[in-house]
């Protein structure tokens, strides 16, 4: 009985994900329009439908490795499917890492070098307004 109502879990995590991606690329098409019509800019269009896309198929995999979570964790424990999940999650951290480095255009670690001093001179240029 409890193995049922996890795998429901699992299940609707899975449509959701899968429906989360769905609907986010319907989204993004609308907003790459919408960008379209507003700038009659092509290049930005583009851009704002290849971040969105990236971000919503992030978000998707996000939930589909709840999902796997779930389905692994309150299944019968085995080396195997312990081994299965972990493959699953590398690939999708590894698919998530890439994404996510596409859509900002810089690496993780190099992104707190490129945003801090840009952040600092910010608070120091209003730091000298209000005085």
């Amino acid at each position: 009985m409890d193995t049922e109502i996890f795998d429901t879990v699992a299940r609707v995590f899975e449509f959701v994900g899968v429906g989360a991606m769905a609907v986010g690329i319907l989204v993004a098409v609308f907003l790459a329009i919408r960008s379209w019509v507003a700038t009659r800019d092509g290049g930005r269009a583009f851009k704002t439908l290849r971040d969105s896309i990236g971000m919503v198929i992030l978000l998707g995999l996000e939930i589909l490795v709840a999902a796997d979570l779930v389905r692994t964790v309150t299944s019968t424990p085995s080396l195997t499917d312990a081994l299965v999940l972990a493959i699953i999650v590398l690939i999708r951290t590894v698919l998530s890492f890439s994404l996510q480095v596409e859509i900002e255009g810089v690496a993780p670690w190099k992104r707190a070098l490129l945003t801090s001093p840009q952040l600092m001179a910010k608070a120091v240029r209003s730091a000298k307004e209000t005085s």
